[in-house]
């Protein structure tokens, strides 16, 4: 390794990093409900040394680590995320969560430790950097109100040159790294639809117009507007993740609920998207004499990567892990509100891989027996601070 950074992870701090995570593994918390979570974290990083923690976006913190080697206006943000999702866990882990029906299905957890102990080392090697590195700790990636649009509306991105995210992959080998240049993630809408028909007995069904039946009409004909109106190498998914309705063997239910989501690589193909939505859902109502009200939600953007910072982040972890860490990989059809950071400034979202099937890493995303493969953490937290030290190193303007 021929990195300064490399090797800076010393034992105690990667224990302490460890310890943070299980303790918000065990204690998760939902989008924009993460005081415990909040309060751990600052308690942590005031209990190293760290000066001028805050609260922002809610329940997420910031703090500025100001390099003092040389005076310089140059800053780069680092975001980790640190909310949970409702789901029950079912890995058994000794530290497995305490909250019934909450748990850290996608690594955010993981994310705060590695931004946490990110933090500690940069505030510990200040006096070899110049610039400043400032660490967003950030709520509600998961749901609305999403806390990456909070955080550009804060200002927290205004003073800022560039942003780097970090995010699990249970995909890719435990340790390794991807990052591309370009479309990384895919932007993400939500929607409700609310079908109303006419109840009737069972037994007499055309004497109603039944909602349920209008409902899986139009659950089987969005799936068109992907498979015979959308060119294949156009990203689009239309996916229907609830539905409700009815109650009586023996009554024609009267109205029937649809949420979903809608992840698109275009913002014209993602504008198409809603429109035809809407035209589908509201001709099939007409067609079944029904009724429909849809509400779309804008949700994030996507996430473009800035190809300078792209290259930041490979070349540190190639100097840092070795140039084998570094692998080539697809996007994802998945959705990250850090899509915001990328919108406002130059970014880069990166992948750092956990998957090892002897540590029972081998689980999707968004799954009840979702593990984080711990011994790949170091990868990500020096792959962090090599990038953003890589980044300052490029200053042309001191004063």
């Amino acid at each position: 390794m021929s990195s300064p950074e490399a090797g800076l992870l010393d034992p105690g701090l990667l224990a302490r990093m460890i310890a943070v995570r299980r303790h918000l593994h065990r204690f998760p918390e939902l989008s924009n409900a993460e005081a415990g979570t909040q309060r751990h974290l600052r308690d942590a990083l005031e209990a190293e040394g760290l000066d001028g923690v805050r609260e922002v976006a809610g329940h997420g913190l910031a703090v500025d680590i100001v390099g003092a080697a040389a005076p310089s206006n140059r800053k780069i943000a680092i975001r980790a995320d640190i909310d949970a999702l409702p789901i029950a866990e079912e890995t058994g882990l000794g530290f497995a969560s305490e909250h019934p029906g909450v748990m850290h299905a996608c690594g955010h957890d993981a994310h705060a430790a590695m931004g946490f102990a990110a933090a500690v080392l940069l505030h510990r090697s200040r006096a070899s950097f110049r610039g400043t590195v400032r660490l967003i700790f950030q709520p509600a990636e998961e749901a609305e109100p999403l806390g990456g649009r909070r955080v550009v509306a804060e200002g927290l991105l205004d003073d800022v040159d560039g942003a780097i995210g970090i995010h699990v992959d249970p995909y890719i080998p435990s340790g390794r790294i991807v990052a591309a240049p370009g479309p990384c993630t895919l932007a993400c809408d939500i929607f409700d639809a609310v079908v109303t028909g006419v109840s009737a007995h069972a037994a007499r069904p055309s004497d109603g117009v039944d909602a349920i039946a209008a409902a899986c009409a139009m659950v089987g004909e969005l799936q068109a507007i992907v498979s015979r109106e959308t060119d294949p190498y156009d990203p689009l998914v239309i996916s229907i993740t609830g539905i409700s309705g009815g109650g009586a063997y023996n009554v024609i239910a009267p109205e029937v609920t649809l949420k979903g989501t809608i992840r698109s690589g275009s913002d014209a193909t993602r504008r198409r998207a809603w429109r035809r939505l809407r035209e589908v859902m509201e001709g099939i109502a007409a067609g079944r004499g029904a009724a429909v009200r849809l509400d779309i939600v804008e949700g994030e953007p996507a996430v473009v990567n800035d190809a300078e910072l792209a290259a930041i982040v490979r070349d540190s972890a190639a100097a840092c892990l070795g140039a084998g860490a570094v692998l080539a990989a697809p996007g994802w059809t998945a959705a990250d509100d850090f899509g915001f950071y990328s919108q406002k400034r130059p970014s880069v979202y990166f992948r750092l891989g956990i998957r090892d099937e002897a540590a029972g890493s081998v689980h999707p995303l968004h799954h009840p027996q979702f593990r984080v493969d711990e011994a790949a953490l170091p990868a990500g937290v020096t792959t962090l601070v090599a990038s953003a030290r890589r980044f300052l190193a490029a200053d042309t303007q001191t004063g």
